[in-house]
């Protein structure tokens, strides 16, 4: 027997019906990590339903301060003279009451999912926006994936070609993409593709005789492929191409530039030198090591970058008649249409609010450390 070594019959044997030491580490880390993953999700649910009653406040008191008279903005002018017209208007809408009062019925309206008439269309908010949100919805989602693929790409394609030509053509890219507005590189896409070389129709979701698929998501791409509408596809894809072309330019730009900034903070660490010293190959020390670190900042302008697609295509819907949610909401801030103010002010809120929740939430999957803290 060599040096150092234990007969088998010396090991004191395992008590019946007890679990080895290492099991017991493990199984405790494990509850414990458990245990602080459920701790982090139900303080990010609470501070989110805050967060939601705080947003409704945010809403309506910034509602009711808009200058101008909403009664005469709803009934006109000649209407708005008539005393008897203006006192059964408001008493209607409960106008008379005090703010504080209005404030609770319309947390009680809410919470019955009811967001009021539209003033200007004379239908339930409700339906104003589940006709609107579908519309914009088409456009950011997208954007968001094409600038979400191609930005990370170019990221990461520039941070590892630091300061050669392909990195500060990249970085020339991205600025570009970021300073031009968005409103004139959506003039100057209507320009060229439509009015001079004609590729992409200029206006609206569908060309004009053209039927709309049977509703299911309200997305008409999605609806047509249900469908199998392959026509009315290529139809609703082609008049996307433009709206999404603009988005996409601008949010690549974006990305593009956080990515990288992010990657190579992540390149400097030790624990990345470290990994290029043992040998791993580029590849292997990308995916382990560098885009785990660098996740947590590029999930959250990504999530950002949405609701600012979502909340942000005023302009660009309005230069190709995209009867989104940005148009709805032009339409009434312009007739100074309060409930509907209020209710694309409460969606946008909501969005942002959701997009932060899931962002959080998934730092504390990939980051043990941020569900500890």
């Amino acid at each position: 027997m060599s040096q150092g070594s234990v007969a088998p019959d010396l090991v004191p044997p395992t008590p019946a019906g007890t679990v080895p030491a290492a099991t017991i580490v493990t199984d405790g880390r494990g509850r414990r990590s458990h245990a602080a993953l459920l701790r982090y999700i139900a303080r990010r649910l609470v501070i989110a339903a805050v967060l939601v009653v705080g947003l409704t406040l945010v809403t309506f008191s910034l509602t009711n301060l808009v200058p101008g008279d909403p009664v005469a903005a709803a009934l006109g002018q000649r209407a708005a003279d008539d005393p008897a017209i203006v006192a059964r208007f408001r008493a209607e809408y409960g106008l008379n009451q005090p703010l504080p009062q209005q404030y609770l019925a319309y947390l009680g309206r809410l919470l019955h999912g009811d967001l009021g008439v539209s003033w200007q269309t004379h239908h339930p908010v409700t339906q104003d926006l589940a006709r609107a949100i579908p519309a914009t919805m088409e456009i950011a989602f997208c954007a968001i994936i094409a600038a979400a693929l191609i930005g990370l790409t170019f990221g990461v394609w520039s941070a590892y070609k630091r300061g050669k030509v392909t990195d500060q053509v990249l970085r020339v890219v991205s600025l570009i993409g970021i300073s031009v507005p968005t409103f004139w590189m959506a003039i100057l896409c209507f320009s060229t593709f439509y009015y001079r070389l004609g590729w992409f129709p200029g206006s609206g979701r569908l060309s004009p005789g053209q039927a709309a698929p049977p509703h299911r998501t309200g997305l008409y791409t999605v609806d047509a492929l249900l469908a199998g509408d392959l026509r009315t596809f290529v139809d609703a894809a082609s008049h996307l191409a433009m709206p999404v072309m603009v988005l996409t330019l601008y949010t690549v730009g974006l990305l593009t530039r956080f990515s990288r900034s992010s990657i190579l903070e992540v390149l400097e660490t030790d624990y990345v030198r470290a990994a290029k010293a043992k040998g791993l190959s580029s590849w292997t020390v990308f995916r382990k090591y560098v885009l785990r670190a660098a996740a947590i900042p590029i999930l959250t302008i990504i999530g950002l970058a949405f609701g600012s697609l979502l909340s942000g295509t005023v302009l660009v819907e309005s230069i190709f008649s995209w009867p989104g949610l940005g148009t709805y909401a032009y339409q009434s801030a312009s007739k100074l249409d309060l409930l509907g103010v209020m209710g694309v002010g409460l969606f946008v809120g909501l969005v942002y609010l959701t997009i932060n929740l899931v962002v959080d939430l998934l730092y504390g999957f990939i980051d043990p450390r941020v569900r500890i803290g």
